[in-house]
C-alpha cells in the first residue's frame, strides 16, 4: 500500500489503535476512590463527569473552566455561543456563567433520569483554579464553580479555590523549563512555583497522602482507547495513556482521570501533558492510577478545530437533541468504560478466585 493510501485508510478508521498500543488492562482498581481533573475544556469535562456521574466521582479539580452545563446557561442562545461567550469571555457579570442556573439544571436533569442524584455532590472534594492573568476563561466564569458546590451542600472545607496565582491560561508546575507563569500560549503548561496536580490530588485524597516521588518509576502505558469509543463524532484518539505504579499490580489502587485542554492533546504537544505535569510522581507513592484520555483536532465532522473536550455538543450523534451533559454523552461513556475496565479483577486474581 502506498503512503498516501495508508494515510487515507487511517483517516477512515479513526478508532483503530496503532500496532504498538496495548489493551487497557484490568487492574482490580478501587472504584470507590475515583476522581477527575482537567484544564480548560478538560476542566469543563471534569465538571460534567463529576455531576453526571456523581455516584462514581469522590473528587474533582476544575482548572480554568466553569460549572456544570455552562453552555446551557442561557436557553435563548445556542450551546456554542454560550460556550464561547458566557463560559469563556463574558462581556459583563450580567451575562456570565451562573451557578444558580447550573444547579437548577442539574436538579432538572436528575429528575429526568439523565444524571446521577445531585445529593452525591455534597461529599465531593473540590479544587478550583483561575489564574489572575487568564483572559481565555475569565475568573468571573470560574467563580461560579465553588458557588455551584455550595448550592449542592458541600462543606466549605471540601472546597479549595485559588484565584490569586498570577497564571495565564494554563496548568501550573514548578518546572523552570515550562512557560513563565503569566503566559498564555502553547503548550499551556506554566511554571508558577508549585505542582498544581499534586495540590489538587492531596486535597482530594488527603489528609494522609505521602510525599510525591522525585521521578516516576514506571513507563507510561499507551493503550487502545478506540475500543471504548462509540459513535462517529467523538473526536477521540485511537490511543490514550495511563500511568500505573507497580504497587497497583498487588493492591487495589484509586484512579484519577486527568484531562488535557484544547490544543494540548498528545497529537499536538506530545508527552508534555501526560509526563510533565506532576500527576505521575504523586501516583507512585499514593497507590493511584492516572488515566489520560485523548481528543484530537477535527476540521470536518465533528467540528473541533482546537482539539477540545466537548462541553457544547459537537459529539452528539443526534445534533437536534444534544446530550453532551448527560450519561449518554459519547465522550463520558467512553471514559466510564475505561474506568470499568480498570476496576475489573486482575487476571491472576480472577484465576485464584476460581480455584
Amino acid at each position: 500500500m502506498s503512503r498516501l493510501g495508508l494515510v487515507v485508510l487511517l483517516a477512515l478508521l479513526p478508532h483503530a489503535a496503532r500496532a504498538d498500543s496495548q489493551p487497557l488492562p484490568a487492574m482490580g482498581a478501587d472504584l470507590t476512590q475515583v476522581s477527575v481533573s482537567g484544564i480548560s475544556s478538560g476542566g469543563f469535562m471534569a465538571a460534567q463527569l463529576a455531576t453526571a456521574y456523581s455516584a462514581t466521582f469522590m473528587g474533582v479539580g476544575v482548572i480554568a473552566a466553569g460549572p456544570y452545563y455552562c453552555a446551557g446557561t442561557y436557553p435563548s442562545i445556542d450551546y456554542l455561543q454560550n460556550a464561547t461567550t458566557t463560559c469563556m469571555r463574558p462581556a459583563s457579570r450580567a451575562v456570565t456563567a451562573n451557578a444558580t442556573a447550573s444547579w437548577a439544571n442539574a436538579i432538572r436533569f436528575e429528575r429526568k433520569g439523565l444524571i446521577d442524584p445531585v445529593s452525591n455532590l455534597a461529599r465531593q472534594h473540590v479544587y478550583v483554579f483561575s489564574g489572575s492573568n487568564d483572559t481565555t476563561v475569565k475568573t468571573m466564569v470560574v467563580n461560579e464553580v465553588p458557588k455551584y458546590y455550595s448550592l449542592a451542600g458541600a462543606r466549605p472545607g471540601n472546597i479549595i479555590y485559588d484565584n490569586q496565582t498570577d497564571a495565564g491560561h494554563s496548568i501550573v508546575t514548578d518546572n523552570p523549563s515550562d512557560l513563565a507563569c503569566p503566559d498564555t500560549q502553547s503548550p499551556y503548561i506554566n511554571d508558577c512555583g508549585f505542582k498544581q496536580s499534586q495540590v489538587l490530588l492531596a486535597h482530594i485524597y488527603g489528609p494522609n497522602v505521602q510525599a510525591p516521588a522525585a521521578t516516576p518509576s514506571q513507563a507510561i502505558l499507551r493503550f487502545n482507547q478506540g475500543e471504548f469509543v462509540q459513535g462517529t463524532r467523538t473526536s477521540m484518539d485511537p490511543d490514550a495513556y495511563a500511568y500505573i505504579p507497580s504497587v497497583c499490580q498487588r493492591t487495589a489502587c484509586a484512579i484519577h482521570v486527568a484531562l488535557h485542554g484544547c490544543e494540548q492533546g498528545a497529537t499536538v504537544i506530545g508527552k508534555r501533558f501526560y509526563s510533565g505535569t506532576g500527576y505521575n510522581e504523586f501516583a507512585d507513592t499514593n497507590k493511584l492510577i492516572i488515566l489520560y484520555p485523548q481528543v484530537h483536532k477535527s476540521n470536518g465532522i465533528p467540528p473541533n478545530p482546537k482539539g477540545c473536550w466537548d462541553f457544547w455538543g459537537y459529539s452528539s450523534e443526534d445534533q437536534q437533541h444534544k446530550d453532551f451533559y448527560t450519561q449518554n454523552a459519547p465522550q463520558m461513556k467512553a471514559i466510564m468504560a475505561m474506568l470499568k475496565r480498570l476496576g475489573q479483577p486482575r487476571p491472576a486474581l480472577a484465576s485464584s478466585d476460581s480455584q
